[in-house]
């Protein structure tokens, strides 16, 4: 088991997007939780995507539920857990400042955002008729993930290794970090009673991978 700490790679400009969005996702886990068990698993049918919502459109059996397409970006704000939110918002600040400071505070927004998107369809078309609420942010950072891996590939990571006794932290290049990272995706994937949303992990990094370099083009012209 790995858990990326840090990257030693700094960046020109500060990332207030990537900053702005962790404050939203930690201001709304502390909203949910104080609402109590019963509470957030509400909020997590009312702004979670339900791909059953998005396959069959019975708004009926959800009437509490935001309507599609809006779930699709709420539900990136929604976590179900301290270990989600904690788990998602340090992936995103290790790896969001920097595509952050390559394409633009704007277009990190809008990136970031269509990459949750493009996540959650892919777990809605892995998973039609499932009725659980898709919550996380962690599709949308998949895709930050992506478009790392491929725009620094050498990068240093600061890695907290777990090997049965032994607890190291090393210096791995990004490449073998996010490539291991994708890798346990595909082979969780696979897993057909895990309630998990892998398959919107494997959209959005493929997503970030293929249209890094288009989004840094674009840019160049405008």
């Amino acid at each position: 088991m790995f858990i990326p700490l840090k990257d030693e790679n700094p960046t020109k400009t500060y990332p207030y997007i990537t900053v702005s969005i962790i404050i939203v996702n930690i201001l709304f886990f502390f909203y949910a939780l104080f609402q109590g068990k019963m509470g957030i698993n509400n909020i997590a049918y009312k702004f979670g995507a339900i791909p059953y919502t998005y396959s069959h459109f019975p708004f009926h059996l959800f009437p509490n539920a935001l309507p599609p397409p809006f779930t699709l970006i709420t539900s990136q704000f929604v976590h179900g857990g301290f270990f989600h939110i904690a788990g998602n918002m340090l992936y995103l600040w290790i790896f969001g400042n920097n595509i952050e400071d390559v394409i633009g505070h704007f277009r990190f927004l809008i990136y970031y955002i269509v990459a949750g998107i493009i996540a959650s369809f892919a777990h809605i078309i892995a998973s039609p008729s499932s009725t659980i609420p898709m919550i996380g942010a962690s599709g949308a950072i998949a895709g930050i993930m992506g478009a790392y891996m491929v725009l620094f590939p050498r990068a240093k990571i600061l890695t907290l290794i777990f090997f049965i006794i032994i607890i190291q932290i090393v210096r791995i290049p990004a490449i073998f970090v996010l490539g291991f990272w994708f890798f346990i995706q595909l082979l969780m994937s696979t897993n057909p009673n895990s309630h998990v949303a892998w398959f919107a992990h494997i959209g959005g990094f493929l997503f970030g991978v293929v249209t890094i370099k288009w989004m840094i083009k674009r840019k160049r012209y405008i």
